[in-house]
């Protein structure tokens, strides 16, 4: 295939990708912030102020790509049995959970799934979710984990590069998970809170499609990365430009069709099959201890998919 020939279809996906976000996003009004699209200055800062002096990066999805299901799907269990969810809801989120396994998850599919969660998880509060996740980190998601992503991530490491978890789950749970792993840099979906620290159905930033590749770029300027020499990993569509950031895309346990556009452009393709537990595979690594930013959106997800199939004909 020529490079121009290629070079049109990443154009034609990418326009395609930001067309599906451009058409189901929400007013201002939905977000805590008119540019939830972006990482805001404050940030941005904490971003500067940790860095390594690294020049490359390597950018990992977290749910399919490091592990084998939906890290927030996963969670219903354990908002259940403390209160938070009813039982039909679980059990529409275990449905839920194989349709992910089996189709993955479209724009539709992330945009009616982020409107129910907002709207469900409006009112929780914000510490007793963050207390939920450290609590069940281990048991719910650390054993979901792929080897063939871990040793990747290790890889990288030796390399010299800064590793990145980028996900459209919250904070509350992507951050502890990356603290197993030793991964303290995280873009993931920050929600709005209100003056007594309860979810307030906004978003001050959604970490999806466009949005990551564009919070990548962010980054890669206030750390100094060289974006062409660096790695991104993803298994969805929707995350096209994510992948089209970087210099060396991977689609890992791709969808079909991230699988038939990374084919197109020539990009690597990897399938992972092994999920370890994370205590076996990384045992010196240290449980989920620590300070946790405030954000949910991730947490309300855990009707992603949910709603798609349940309000559907």
């Amino acid at each position: 295939m020529s490079d121009e020939h290629t070079d049109e279809l990443l154009v034609a996906a990418t326009q395609a990708a930001t067309e599906r976000q451009t058409a189901g996003s929400e007013t201002e009004q939905r977000y805590a912030r008119p540019d939830a699209d972006r990482l805001s200055d404050a940030m941005l800062e904490e971003i500067r102020r940790r860095s390594t002096g690294a020049t490359e990066a390597a950018f990992f999805d977290l749910d399919k790509t490091i592990i084998a299901r939906s890290s927030t799907l996963v969670m219903g269990r354990t908002f259940f049995r403390d209160g938070l969810l009813s039982s039909s809801t679980v059990l529409k989120t275990l449905y839920a959970q194989a349709v992910y396994q089996l189709v993955g998850a479209d724009h539709e599919r992330m945009e009616q799934a982020r409107h129910a969660a907002l709207e469900m998880t409006k009112g929780w509060e914000a510490d007793r979710i963050r207390r939920l996740v450290r609590e069940t980190m281990e048991e719910v998601i650390a054993p979901l984990a792929y080897r063939e992503a871990l040793d990747l991530i290790a890889e990288h490491r030796r390399a010299g590069r800064d590793v990145w978890i980028v996900s459209s789950s919250g904070e509350e749970i992507v951050e502890p998970f990356g603290e197993y792993l030793g991964i303290r840099n995280v873009i993931a979906t920050r929600s709005g809170l209100d003056d007594d620290g309860r979810y307030d159905g906004t978003l001050e930033f959604y970490a999806y499609a466009g949005a990551k590749a564009t919070a990548m770029r962010q980054v890669a300027e206030v750390r100094g990365y060289d974006l062409t020499n660096c790695y991104a990993y993803s298994d969805s569509i929707t995350d096209l430009p994510m992948l089209s950031a970087v210099g060396h895309p991977v689609a890992a346990n791709p969808d079909r069709e991230l699988r038939a556009a990374a084919i197109a452009m020539d990009w690597e393709v990897r399938d992972f099959h092994a999920p370890v537990r994370l205590r076996d595979r990384l045992p010196d690594t240290p449980g989920p201890q620590g300070q946790l930013i405030a954000g949910l959106v991730g947490a309300g997800l855990v009707g992603m998919l949910v709603w798609r199939l349940a309000t559907k004909d």
